[in-house]
């Protein structure tokens, strides 16, 4: 399932077979003839931004700005991880049970964006769990080899 988010004000969810389906023939780069209930439209890929998922398309003379999420974006998001978020998180919760294998912060310590802060094992894999804003550290709830449980706390922020 994909949720599309067009002008940041109308959202859709556009599953695998609605893809599928879909009637597009790339007619040269980035320009396409797309059918649709016995309709044919023209459409054209302005901007494309692949890391971001993020799309200026045209059709019928009309430009849209285009967000695409998947599922492992709208998790991403659920969990509070999603770039740029504009709620600030305070506390970081286990994604899963695991076993916490390494802490690479300390109490007080000022850390950045993407910073590493500890790591997770779970389901014979290592996680690592990254700082999802700049802060500093208020307190760490959990010691190396301890295991822990989906949501409990882990790493609170000043």
């Amino acid at each position: 399932m994909y949720k599309i988010k067009v002008n940041n004000s109308h959202s859709f969810d556009i599953s695998k077979e609605d893809l599928e389906k879909l009637d597009a023939i790339e007619t040269t780069t980035n320009h396409f003839h797309v059918l649709q209930n016995n309709s044919s439209t023209k459409a054209s890929v302005l901007q494309s931004d692949f890391n971001k998922k993020h799309y200026t398309v045209k059709v019928n003379n009309n430009t849209y700005d285009v967000d695409i999420n998947d599922d492992l974006d709208q998790l991403i998001a659920d969990l509070g991880f999603e770039v740029g978020a504009t709620k600030q998180v305070n506390d970081i919760k286990a994604p899963m049970p695991g076993l916490i294998l390494e802490i690479n912060v300390s109490e007080g310590q000022e850390v950045k964006e993407d910073d590493a802060l500890l790591i997770l094992e779970a389901m014979k894999m290592e996680n690592v769990i990254t700082s999802p804003r700049e802060g500093i550290i208020k307190s760490i709830k959990v010691k190396q080899a301890e295991t822990v449980d989906k949501n409990s706390l882990l790493i609170e922020f000043e």
